[in-house]
């Protein structure tokens, strides 16, 4: 029989608890050995619950079994949760998590002691939820070289959109609308200003290229400041705006990463993913373009990944997964990529621009540095990347 324990038991926690309650014998057959869950860490009192003779709020009861195999840590954020996992790592148990934060800023170091303790540290669930992304990025693509990967990451800030675009809602009465129906928090910052995406997409790229990619370092804008017009415009000129992070391979070697708003041609699979949905399109030089599509969050998706991690670690206790990154490369700055923009003002259609109404233009390729000067130059009052 394999043990785990839940530290933090709420949405993702429980969620992971549901999964193993439904499909605990299909887990077991996999496995091939039941999977027990012998422990639940959290603060709450959970006396009152089906749960209350696993319950603990001493994370050493955890630490110092040695019977017990796998950690999921759900606790959420990089203080508490950082140390635990530390701490059990150290100790030789195996550590699953839906983590972004964490992973995305302790990531290498996690992973460091992970593999001095011969023990897995994974987190499908970190990036897209449910989807399964992360494996197939490592294992099933290892086999090419990774030149772009473009994602929305984000299920609140896609819903936002999709109502701006769909319904045309303005951007705060959208917000107040995802935080009713509990798809945004009541501080949304961390969604709408794309502080959630710029983890994930380091994540991503982390594994892409094997160098780490903190979120502080990168170019970060969110959809706070976006215009319904400029929703609409983009919209009849046949673009849908999205929240897009993407991380690129240069000829030099370099790459870099960035999250901000994009014009996307309706064309363009990621164009039609409304709603909640996250999808992630990998590039690789063999395979071309790859699309991982699907519920980017909530409590059994992202359980369910976190189950595959759980199974995962399990098979290779003896032999860890090969998984990790090393020191930060030289990270190319994002004024360096060429692009068209969209422009939108009272300006004349400058040389080079093509005019698609609602008195914006489309540019033809311009760095990004070329591009905000030209912007400067004509008083422009939005300007926005078009995805290549």
């Amino acid at each position: 029989m394999a043990n785990f324990a839940i530290m933090g038991f709420g949405t993702v926690g429980s969620g992971v608890a549901s999964v193993l309650r439904m499909n605990g014998d299909a887990i077991a057959e996999r496995l091939g050995e039941p999977l027990s869950l012998k422990y639940i860490l959290d603060v709450r009192d959970l006396s009152a619950t089906e749960y209350a003779g696993i319950a603990v709020k001493d994370f050493s009861v955890l630490e110092n079994d040695p019977e017990l195999d796998v950690v999921v840590e759900s606790i959420g954020g990089a203080k508490v949760a950082l140390e635990f996992t530390r701490r059990a790592l150290m100790a030789g148990k195996h550590v699953v998590t839906s983590n972004k934060e964490l992973v995305a800023s302790h990531g290498r170091e996690l992973l460091a002691i992970a593999k001095e303790k011969n023990v897995n540290y994974l987190f499908e669930a970190s990036v897209g939820g449910g989807i399964p992304v992360l494996r197939p990025l490592f294992q099933c693509l290892a086999g090419n070289q990774i030149e772009e990967i473009v994602g929305i990451l984000n299920g609140t800030t896609n819903y936002i959109l999709t109502r701006m675009i769909r319904g045309g809602v303005p951007f705060d009465e959208a917000l107040k609308e995802a935080q009713a129906k509990g798809y945004a928090e009541q501080n949304p910052a961390a969604d709408v200003e794309g502080l959630d995406a710029s983890r994930k997409i380091c994540i991503l790229s982390d594994l892409a290229w094997g160098r780490e990619v903190l979120p502080e370092r990168i170019s970060v804008q969110g959809i706070s400041g976006l215009n319904l017009r400029d929703v609409e415009t983009a919209s009849k000129a046949g673009y849908q705006v999205k929240l897009l992070g993407r991380a690129v391979k240069l000829e030099d070697g370099r790459h870099c990463a960035y999250v901000a708003p994009h014009l996307v041609r309706e064309d363009c699979p990621v164009a039609g993913v409304d709603g909640v949905f996250n999808a992630i399109m990998i590039r690789g030089n063999a395979v071309g373009d790859v699309m991982f599509y699907g519920r980017g969050a909530g409590d059994l998706p992202t359980a369910s990944a976190v189950m595959g991690d759980v199974i995962d670690a399990l098979q290779h206790r003896e032999k860890r997964r090969n998984l990790g990154w090393g020191e930060g490369g030289d990270l190319a700055d994002t004024g360096e990529l060429s692009m068209c923009w969209y422009l939108r003002g009272g300006f004349a259609v400058p040389q080079g621009c093509r005019e698609i109404g609602g008195g914006a233009v489309l540019t033809g390729p311009l760095s990004t540095k070329g591009a905000k000067a030209l912007a400067k130059k004509l008083g422009a009052e939005t300007i926005l990347p078009v995805l290549p």
